[in-house]
């Protein structure tokens, strides 16, 4: 029941991201000046970033829905506008826009999703969701691409899927649960923000550097498109598999990411030498993924706010941990910026364990007593 309940979430999540991917394949076709595709790309995560707080936030005094509808018509008006922009500038601006799209509805889904008593299971589908829907934009708007000679077919055929989950969107109703009222939902941030640090450092180190092997692996191998979408590709079905796989088990959070994050270590460098790494990163941001919430899911009440905050430190992870290993393989060479970005997921598996676990329903202004290690 909760399954079907829930399937415009998923659905609109799978949209939500291919659409976020189906430009990737195409951005040459925009301008051959790196810098310019560099800004493309990048005005997605800079509008994702920005609201995705604000929106966990608002949830929690508000309701979920309306911004999970308001998200998902943003994106398909942004999806539109792509379909036809073909300069720069306004490229650009129509990015940033669908980033703010996503970051309402992707706030406001997770918080819907985590809320949910059967919340271990149902985040793993979501994830799935996202991991396949970023497979199928990069493949399905890169095939697309070729075979018709239009750049934005794929970017307009995803905005067109997009109108399912978002007619859909209104059979979904919100759950009940306890509105923060005032300024109480604002005021959650800052424990949250403050107890959960070691959690919000791992997020943004670990996604970050999945963002890190896509940016790198292609020059540094000097991989052709097909090479690289291929084990692009490949790390996102490992990462399908893995939150599928933990999302039906009892997992411990904090061991489960210290772990993950060991792995990530290794397989960022393993990927210095094979792209085979990409395996075990996939793998193991899926593990990730699923142990960090579960471990927000204790703070039920502030659930928008917990979200929100996961988001924005995975949207920043995603933006900041690439530039830094960018500029390093520059300046130092790619051996430097494996190996940082290495020593960066060991970093996690030392600190992580600082982590308190809540009890489930527990307020984030009452801290539990004991870490948990």
């Amino acid at each position: 029941m909760a399954m079907r309940r829930y399937l415009p979430l998923f659905f609109g999540y799978f949209a939500v991201m291919a659409l976020s991917n189906a430009i990737v394949p195409v951005l040459p076709a925009y301008s051959r000046d790196a810098s310019i595709s560099g800004f493309i790309y990048a005005g997605y995560f800079c509008g994702a970033f920005l609201v995705t707080l604000p929106t966990g936030i608002l949830t929690d005094r508000y309701g979920r829905i309306p911004f999970i509808r308001l998200g998902l018509l943003i994106s398909l008006a942004s999806g539109l506008f792509l379909a036809i922009a073909t300069d720069p500038s306004p490229v650009v601006a129509g990015r940033f826009l669908e980033g703010l799209g996503s970051g309402l509805f992707v706030a406001a889904a997770m918080a819907t999703i985590n809320a949910d008593p059967d919340h271990v299971r149902l985040s793993g589908w979501l994830m799935a969701s996202q991991n396949a829907g970023l497979v199928a934009g990069l493949a399905v708007s890169g095939w697309l691409a070729a075979s018709l000679r239009a750049p934005a077919a794929g970017i307009g055929l995803f905005s067109l899927i997009l109108v399912i989950p978002a007619t859909g969107s209104l059979l979904v109703h919100e759950q009940p649960h306890e509105n923060d009222t005032g300024n109480r939902a604002a005021r959650s941030f800052v424990p949250l923000a403050s107890e959960y640090r070691w959690l919000w450092y791992s997020t943004i180190v670990l996604i970050g550097i999945t963002g890190v092997a896509s940016s790198l692996y292609p020059e540094h191998a000097e991989a052709d498109f097909g090479q690289a979408g291929f084990w692009l590709a490949l790390m996102s079905i490992a990462t399908i598999a893995t939150v599928l796989a933990c999302s039906r088990v009892t997992l411990e959070p904090v061991p489960a990411i210290r772990i993950s994050a060991v792995l990530m270590a290794g397989g960022v460098v393993l990927l210095y030498f094979s792209p085979a790494g990409f395996i075990i990163l996939g793998a193991a941001a899926g593990a990730v993924m699923i142990a960090q919430m579960a471990y927000l899911a204790g703070s039920r009440k502030h659930q928008g706010t917990a979200m929100g905050l996961y988001s924005s430190f995975a949207y920043l992870g995603m933006a900041v941990l690439p530039a830094a290993a960018g500029l390093l393989a520059s300046g130092l060479g790619f051996l430097a910026a494996y190996g940082a970005t290495a020593l960066a997921a060991l970093s996690v598996a030392a600190g992580t364990g600082r982590c308190t676990r809540p009890r489930a329903g527990e307020v984030s202004e009452n801290p539990p007593a004991r870490n948990e290690q």
